[in-house]
């Protein structure tokens, strides 16, 4: 599966690395280090993934597959 968060709706909340800490970084604003770009993720972390992005309040991170 990949994801993909949207920069212009992440407000650094962080609630998707507190969840899913092994899968998204933030920078040291508190914003997703990873934006607008197709991040891979492992199969073992993939329900870790889906996590952390149903728990981001502003729905910054799609799951694309």
């Amino acid at each position: 599966m990949r994801y993909l968060v949207d920069p212009a709706l992440c407000s650094g909340h962080g609630a998707c690395a507190a969840v899913a800490e092994r899968v998204y970084q933030l920078d040291d604003a508190g914003f997703n280090a990873v934006v607008a770009t197709e991040v891979e993720v492992p199969p073992e972390l993939e329900d870790e993934a889906r996590e952390g992005a149903d728990a981001c309040p502003d729905e910054a991170i799609r799951i694309l597959s």
